[in-house]
């Protein structure tokens, strides 16, 4: 057997690779520019035995995927801006539950419903802190059909691997985008399984106890095992509890099972870094436009390059620092007012060699744009 080569959206190719993943259960709403990936779910998720549904709301849809998790499913939902609003009390308690799935944000112009059918990537901070109270979260995004279905994967696989809910962030430039993809054969790339427990039926279990490694094993909700699940601080019994001791254990863990697996979790590529004396950061549709203009100049001489993240929260700060360390100018580029820029800013030693290339008026940000951004800062003499 070979790869299938199809020519497709860049929604759809998020279809095509959480069905790769496993994916046995979708709910969702309608929501412009990620309804595609709703409408092929509707249709390719019934072909494999899975379960779709539209909900009422977002907010149903993301509860449809948390209950439907716990049973042993591996699930996804998708919205927009707005739905991604809604969706932010059920995330806070599928990270609290530790409860795997993925959302995915096909991110538009905002605040409010802002541009409906227009590319943004105001959503970054959004997706970090969004839902209320200290936590973390993971982040990723692509830039191609290629990575979208590699980052799609990737969602799956950490979600079940650290027991938590994973926002896939993509625009409506990558997801509806048509190009080629190459759809590997099953088993080509490692799936990562749900870590069961081994627990028996009459023995006590406790949902909420990690293993040395520090992963939590689940038993399926409503199987062989009764257990609590609640928002709400709890023992390793899954009851409610404000005892200070198990409260800060509880929170110290939620945030440091991603925090201090910064480097496993970390995804991005480099182009042209090393001599770089100009280096462009960059994500999502901005960084196709950027790797365009990377590519022009260093057919002119000039020695440019691009680090483009594909892992956005937790930040990958020491990346993002070793890439910039002995380069002079550092220009971000993303649709946004600067919402990686800061964290960039944070990053380095010398935040004042950090700039933003940027729009933010709905239109794709293109290789002129940046390019002429460049010229302004070199123009000042920096």
């Amino acid at each position: 057997m070979h790869d299938a080569i199809k020519f497709i959206q860049g929604n759809e190719v998020c279809v095509e690779a959480a069905l790769y993943a496993g994916i046995n259960f979708f709910a969702g709403y309608p929501i412009t520019p990620s309804t595609e990936i709703a409408e092929q779910m509707a249709v390719r998720l019934p072909e494999t035995g899975g379960k779709f549904i539209q909900m009422e709301d977002e907010i149903s849809s993301m509860c449809a995927i948390i209950g439907a998790s716990l049973t042993g499913h591996k699930t996804m939902t998708a919205t927009s801006g707005p739905g991604f609003s809604l969706m932010q009390e059920a995330l806070g308690y599928a990270i609290m539950a530790e409860i795997p799935c993925v959302i995915v944000n096909v991110m538009r112009g905002g605040p409010s419903t802002g541009l409906p059918t227009h590319v943004g990537q105001g959503d970054v901070c959004q997706a970090r802190y969004g839902t209320h109270g200290d936590h973390a979260i993971v982040t990723l995004t692509a830039s191609n059909h290629h990575d979208i279905f590699r980052m799609t994967i990737e969602a799956f696989n950490i979600a079940e691997t650290y027991r938590t809910p994973v926002i896939l962030l993509l625009d409506e430039v990558t997801g509806h985008l048509r190009e080629k993809i190459e759809i590997p054969e099953p088993g080509k790339i490692p799936l990562t399984k749900r870590l069961r427990t081994a627990v028996k039926s009459g023995v006590d279990y406790h949902p909420y106890l990690p293993r040395e490694d520090g992963r939590l094993p689940m038993s399926d909700f409503g199987d062989i095992h009764r257990y609590n699940v609640t928002g709400l601080y709890h023992d390793m019994w899954g009851f409610p509890t404000d005892k200070p001791q198990i409260v800060y254990g509880l929170i110290r863990h939620l945030v440091d099972k991603i925090e201090n697996n910064t480097p496993k979790i970390t995804r991005f590529r480099k182009y042209y870094t090393k001599d770089a004396e100009t280096l462009f950061i960059s994500y999502g549709a901005s960084a196709r436009s950027t790797l365009h203009l990377v590519e022009n100049r260093r057919r002119r001489g000039e020695n440019v390059g691009l680090l483009e993240l594909q892992s956005l929260w937790p930040f990958p700060a020491d990346i993002v620092r070793e890439a910039c360390q002995h380069v002079p100018l550092v220009i971000v580029v993303e649709m946004n007012m600067g919402q990686i820029t800061k964290e960039v800013k944070l990053a380095v030693d010398d935040p004042k060699k950090v700039f933003l290339a940027n729009r933010i008026d709905g239109v794709l940000i293109t290789p002129t744009d940046i390019r002429n951004t460049l010229r302004v800062i070199q123009g000042k003499g920096v």
